[in-house]
């Protein structure tokens, strides 16, 4: 007896694009490929200003100073 290997029923492609500008044309083309049924783009997640802040101190992107005084030395003020 001979094993068949049935395709799933339901499948997904990621494209990647460079030109975001092309995305509208893009899209139009994908849906007019037979069998597509529906395409979705995800959204960028917007992060807060807080959120970014506490990204910089777990990444080390901070520095301290021992006073504003010190702060100003670096710049030469």
């Amino acid at each position: 007896m001979a094993n068949v290997a049935t395709a799933p029923a339901e499948g997904q492609i990621l494209v990647s694009i460079e030109d975001m500008s092309m995305l509208k044309d893009i899209k139009k083309a994908i849906s007019m490929v037979k069998g597509v049924g529906k395409i979705t783009v995800p959204r960028r997640r917007l992060y807060s200003a807080y959120e970014l802040s506490l990204r910089d101190l777990k990444e080390g992107r901070v520095t301290t100073h021992a006073s504003v005084d010190d702060y100003f030395k670096k710049f030469g003020l």
